[in-house]
């Protein structure tokens, strides 16, 4: 009895970091009255882009009006032939093909035209095994170099015989040069970064002073005012020069008592908020799984974890900081908690918050708001000397009043005492609540500017994001060097292989990103090749760092035709799609060729369009074409795809021949 294996088992469970959706850039969309010219553009950009299906459906279109120049002659037949061989093509568009010059009207000259007529010669001379390829060849050299360059990408699996030799060693001699070009490197992962979201800053809370607060502070100074007043002009009318000096005395040094413990005052208790607010809370109630504070809470967690000074162990700079962290994240959570924001479009503040942390621990001034706001000798000897003067000749004042009028002294010392202490409670709570809103004014425009520039330069740096046709462009470059490796490790030259087939598939634990209306693309992939020669399939699996463009983990398999027993794609409610090719003696290859759709679909799109041109991205229909004929007709699908395929464009020739003899 044979026991089910599974040879792609690492691959059937994909660990994904949350998706990426360029919704900003929209040119694989268009709208309904898209005019020609637009709707042929986006076809334009989901050939270059690596999805032939859907760029055949718009492009065949727009030719089919009376609007056609050379460029979408050109665009138009490499929709119809990129991605398949010509076994492939149903009868429609075996059809065309071969009414082809005259469904397509080249008018003069230039690369486009020129671009035209080469691709017609390629054509006429893979169905020529004996044709001449020396001056052909000599004239593909001196085509521009974009039609050159297309040509050679997308005519991989339409030619045949010897020139299919020929045009694969100028292919993979264009991928092994253009596979890194572009700084690919250092700018891959910048397509995988989100828009990011723009600076924000906590606003400081308003002053709020209730109108009780007023009302006690006017009045109760009004009497303070009189009632010192009063004593006053006892002490100067009973001719009192001692007490009289002592009260004016204790006027300038409540002034200056005062003015200079409300500086003492506000400083300490702005530092002891500020120690509050950084302090570490070693029970912190976690945010609920998922939600925007939860994934947030994991980038604090992530960036303070990384951005460690030397020297200093992770566990203690993630303890010394966590009340940093924490003060943050509220702040972080507080100011951009909304839906259309999401945790991955602010990492890149988070990222400065972390680094800046680490750069002023660095420099000493992690903790320098402690030293900024430590109230200075002089100030303090201000309060007291001041208070005791106020205290000092407050009392010598009170007591020659009351020696010249004792009633009247008496009374106005009480009002006095009673009037200052209510007016003092008022105008403190006034007086502080204005210097806390400029003190937090100050700091948010402070830190404002800062992230301003943070902004600034995180937007600088993605300026030179790769855009979705430089993505495919290197994918394809990959392939081309996947394939070669392939066809040297077998000792096979491109004309013994009948066919090949990709499988592009994200691999574990890669981040992902698109454009609107565009096809999913990996950090990481899981490729898989499929090389059909008489012998049966040579298969290849590799694991592909896109971002270094290197390959890893490479598994090989041989195995004929007749041991292919099943070849299916199982699709699930959410989209995603698995592929799963069986053989006869219970070894399975299963591959997640499309992880289930997340929150990221923007609005307007529709799930299974994206899923569709993903795959069609993925090469998954062509590999299915060729391993499902394989599965159900053994060796003999090749004689009879061939044979197929030449009845279709024979019996259309055939029936070409009689149109143009009836009258």
């Amino acid at each position: 009895m044979t026991v089910p294996t599974n040879v792609a088992g690492d691959f059937a469970h994909v660990g994904m970091q949350a998706g990426t959706v360029h919704g900003d850039i929209t040119v694989y969309t268009t709208s309904p009255d898209a005019s020609p010219e637009e709707k042929f553009e986006t076809g334009v950009y989901f050939l270059e882009g690596g999805m032939p299906g859907r760029a055949w459906q718009l492009i065949r279109e727009v030719v089919a009006t009376e609007y056609v120049t050379n460029r979408m002659c050109f665009y138009w037949l490499l929709a119809l032939t990129s991605g398949r061989t010509r076994h492939e093509l149903p009868k429609e568009d075996a059809a065309l093909l071969r009414d082809r010059r005259r469904v397509l009207r080249v008018v003069g000259d230039g690369a486009w035209a020129d671009g035209v007529r080469m691709i017609n010669r390629l054509l006429d001379c893979a169905e020529q095994p004996d044709a001449d390829l020396r001056l052909l060849f000599k004239e593909f050299q001196v085509l521009g170099y974009t039609q050159r360059s297309r040509i050679l990408r997308h005519l991989e699996l339409f030619l045949d015989g010897p020139l299919k030799d020929q045009m694969w060693q100028l292919a993979l001699t264009r991928a092994e040069s253009e596979r890194l070009a572009g700084d690919r490197v250092d700018r891959v992962w910048k397509f995988f970064q989100p828009q990011p979201a723009g600076p924000r800053s906590r606003e400081p809370l308003p002053v709020t002073i209730p109108m009780t607060t007023w009302f006690q502070a006017v009045p109760a100074t009004a009497v303070l005012v009189v009632a010192a007043g009063h004593i006053g002009s006892l002490l100067a009318w009973y001719g009192r020069p001692t007490a009289f000096l002592a009260y004016l005395v204790s006027i300038a040094g409540g002034y200056f008592g005062v003015r200079s413990g409300l500086e003492w005052h506000f400083r300490t208790m702005r530092r002891r908020a500020k120690d509050g607010d950084f302090a570490a809370v070693p029970h912190r109630t976690s945010a609920p799984p998922g939600g925007f504070a939860r994934k947030v809470d994991q980038r604090f967690d992530y960036y303070f974890a990384k951005y460690v000074p030397e020297g200093m162990s992770r566990d203690a700079w993630l303890t010394l900081t966590a009340g940093i962290r924490r003060h943050m994240r509220d702040e972080t959570v507080e100011v951009y908690r909304e839906r259309r924001t999401s945790a991955e479009q602010i990492s890149w503040l988070i990222r400065y918050r972390a680094a800046d942390v680490k750069r002023r621990w660095c420099n000493g001034t992690l903790w320098e708001y402690r030293r900024e706001l430590a109230t200075p000798v002089r100030t303090k000897a201000a309060a007291v000397g001041g208070i005791a003067l106020l205290a000092g000749g407050g009392t010598l004042a009170a007591g020659g009043a009351v020696l010249v009028s004792p009633l009247s002294g008496v009374g106005s010392i009480f009002v006095a005492l009673a009037g200052g202490w209510i007016a003092a409670r008022a105008w403190l709570h006034i007086a502080l609540e204005r210097r806390r809103y400029a003190a937090d004014r100050s700091e948010a425009e402070q830190d404002k500017a800062e992230i301003t520039a943070a902004f600034a330069d995180w937007q600088a740096t993605l300026a030179d994001r790769p855009d979705d046709r430089e993505m495919a462009a290197w994918l394809d470059c990959d392939r081309k060097v996947l394939l070669n490796e392939a066809l040297r490790h077998y000792r096979l030259s491109m004309s013994d292989v009948i066919s090949h087939a990709f499988i592009e598939a994200p691999a574990p634990s890669t981040a992902r990103a698109r454009v609107r209306g565009g096809p999913w693309r990996y950090t990481r992939y899981q490729l898989l090749l499929f090389v059909l020669t008489a012998d049966g399939v040579r298969q290849i699996t590799v694991s592909l760092d896109f971002r270094q463009g290197t390959f890893h983990d490479r598994k090989r398999a041989n195995y004929r035709f007749e041991k292919i027993a099943a070849v299916r794609v199982n699709q699930a409610d959410n989209h995603e799609q698995t592929f799963e090719l069986a053989l006869v003696n219970g070894t399975e290859i299963r591959v997640q060729v499309m992880a289930p759709e997340m929150e990221e679909l923007q609005q307007g799109e529709n799930s299974g369009e994206v899923s569709e041109v993903t795959l069609d991205a993925a090469g998954l229909h062509h590999t299915l074409h060729v391993l499902e004929g394989i599965a159900a007709e053994g060796s003999a699908w090749l004689a009879q795809e061939h044979r197929r395929g030449q009845d279709r464009m024979n019996g259309q020739s055939r029936m070409t021949n009689r149109r143009d003899r009836m009258p």
